[in-house]
């Protein structure tokens, strides 16, 4: 089975971080990657721009409307997403909590349609 972490955090928070703790959440994203590739379960994934580089696109009544930024405001933004393969939604959830921003933030598990 096929599942999306939609890894979400708080972007100010993340931007208020000193080098030092960027290098060792880098090294801990760095490591997790490697871990999970090694065990053949992480199928890709990517870092997403801010929410401040987003456009929202909107179509009502034929009209193509857009927006700068998310569409809602909330204290937590989706700052990348990783894919797996799994036998189960157990294993799923088990890697989920293993991922560094479960620590701080929120880690969303989402399987695929089939």
């Amino acid at each position: 089975m096929r599942y999306a972490l939609l890894i979400c955090g708080d972007e100010k928070a993340m931007e208020a971080t000193s080098p030092d703790e960027a290098s060792t959440t880098m090294n801990d994203y760095l490591a997790f990657g490697e871990e999970m590739g090694k065990r053949g379960v992480l199928q890709g994934g990517e870092r997403l721009r801010p929410t401040t580089d987003a456009t929202t696109v909107r179509v009502r009544d034929g009209e193509v409307l857009t927006s700068d930024g998310p569409f809602a405001e909330t204290k937590e933004q989706m700052g990348g997403f990783d894919i797996l393969e799994c036998d189960s939604l157990e294993q799923a959830i088990e890697i989920a909590a293993a991922h560094p921003v479960a620590q701080f933030g929120t880690v969303e598990v989402r399987e695929f349609w089939d």
